[in-house]
């Protein structure tokens, strides 16, 4: 999935206000693009505008000031996440299991590509996040596995399913 990337971290510490350059730009985005947006707080109203217009998020604070905000169009999102979760009813158990819903980014994720380091093809990995991994997808993508993952019915815990892919294991 194409990525776009706008910093406007200076211009919101010269005191500007970069409202219009963002919907310029997610104006401009292709259906299937993501936007990679740099700032120095988390925009919360912003997040609601977009998840309004059929965007997700992922925000994870980087550094003091300086945060990275993933939008992610819904459609192209569950089609990509679709199209990397083959039947995971047939999938054994899980082997693990992790509650990562305590951890601020980028932990859980870090926490994961620990863990399938060391499992073996073909095992399964549960977790619980409080936010939907953008980022995993992308490294578990890179890395062939697959992975099924949705909201629980309250909106608020993300759960996911990561089968080890033997022919694709990182060396």
């Amino acid at each position: 999935m194409p990525v776009r990337e706008l910093d406007v971290r200076q211009l919101l510490k010269d005191g500007g206000m970069p409202f219009q350059v963002i919907m310029e730009t997610v104006e401009s985005l292709h259906p299937d693009e993501s936007l990679r947006l740099l700032v120095i707080f988390e925009p919360i109203p912003l997040i609601r505008q977009l998840s309004e217009r059929g965007y997700r998020h992922c925000s994870t604070k980087l550094a003091q000031d300086d945060w990275e905000i993933v939008f992610t169009p819904k459609a192209a999102a569950a089609a990509a996440d679709n199209a990397n979760a083959p039947a995971p009813d047939i999938w054994p158990e899980p082997e693990w299991n992790l509650d990562l819903t305590d951890l601020p980014p980028p932990e859980p994720m870090e926490r994961i590509l620990a863990r399938i380091e060391t499992m073996n093809p073909g095992e399964v990995l549960f977790a619980l996040l409080t936010r939907e991994p953008v980022f995993l997808f992308n490294e578990l993508r890179r890395r062939g596995h697959e992975w099924a993952g949705n909201f629980d019915a309250s909106g608020s815990t993300y759960r996911i399913m990561i089968r080890v892919n033997a022919s694709a294991r990182v060396a």
